[in-house]
C-alpha cells in the first residue's frame, strides 16, 4: 500500500477481490450479529483499527528503521502484529472496548472529514469522550449501534471498491447511514430477550 491509500482508510487501493470479499463478509456478520457475537466483533473491530494504525505509522517506521523498509516480510507482519495487539487489548476489557470503539469512530470521522488542526482534534476528542461515556452507561444499545456502524463501514467500503463503476463520494454516506440503520434495527429486533 502506498501512503496515500494508507491515510485514506476508505480507499483500500491494493486489496484484491478475495480480501474485499472477506472484508464484506466480516462486515455483514458484524452488522447483523454484532451483539450476539460481541467478543468476536470487538476482536475484529480492534484488529482493523490496530492494523490501520500500524499501516498509517509504517512510513515513519520505515524512515526510522531502514532494515524494516527493505524487508517485505516486515511490511506484511508489522501491521498484522499491530492489529493483533490492539485486538487482544480491546477484547479483554468489554466496557473499555465499547467506549474505545465509540471514541475511535468519532476520531476517525473527525480526522477524515474535518482535518487534523489542534482545535478540531480537541473538539473531536471531547465529543468522543462524551460518546464513550454514554456508550458505557447504555451498554446494549451502544454495542448494537457501534457494531452495526462498524459492519456497515466495512461492508460499504468493500462494496464500493468492488463495484468500480459506482461513484465512491456519492454513495458512501447514504450507504453507511442506511446500512447502519438497517443493521441496528435488525439487531434490536433479534436480541430483545438477550441481556
Amino acid at each position: 500500500m502506498d501512503v496515500e491509500n494508507i491515510t485514506n482508510f476508505d480507499n483500500i487501493g491494493n486489496f484484491g477481490t478475495p480480501e474485499l470479499l472477506i472484508m464484506a463478509g466480516l462486515g455483514l456478520a458484524v452488522l447483523l450479529f454484532g451483539y450476539r457475537i460481541k467478543k468476536i466483533a470487538f476482536f475484529i473491530i480492534w484488529f482493523i483499527l490496530g492494523y490501520n494504525l500500524m499501516a498509517f505509522l509504517m512510513p515513519t517506521i520505515n524512515n526510522l528503521v531502514p532494515q524494516v523498509a527493505d524487508s517485505s516480510l516486515y511490511q506484511i507482519l508489522l501491521p498484522i502484529a499491530g492489529g493483533l495487539l490492539l485486538a487482544l487489548l480491546g477484547f479483554s476489557i468489554e466496557k473499555l472496548c465499547v467506549g474505545g470503539i465509540c471514541f475511535a469512530l468519532v476520531m476517525v470521522i473527525t480526522v477524515r472529514y474535518f482535518g487534523t488542526d489542534i482545535q478540531v482534534l480537541a473538539i473531536g476528542g471531547i465529543i468522543g469522550i462524551i460518546a464513550a461515556g454514554a456508550a458505557i452507561m447504555l451498554m446494549k444499545p451502544a454495542i448494537i449501534v457501534a457494531t452495526a456502524a462498524a459492519g456497515a463501514y466495512a461492508l460499504t467500503v468493500a462494496t464500493l471498491n468492488l463495484a468500480t463503476n459506482l461513484d465512491f463520494g456519492a454513495y458512501y454516506w447514504p450507504m453507511v447511514l442506511g446500512i447502519t440503520a438497517l443493521g441496528s434495527i435488525f439487531q434490536f429486533v433479534t436480541t430483545k430477550r438477550i441481556s
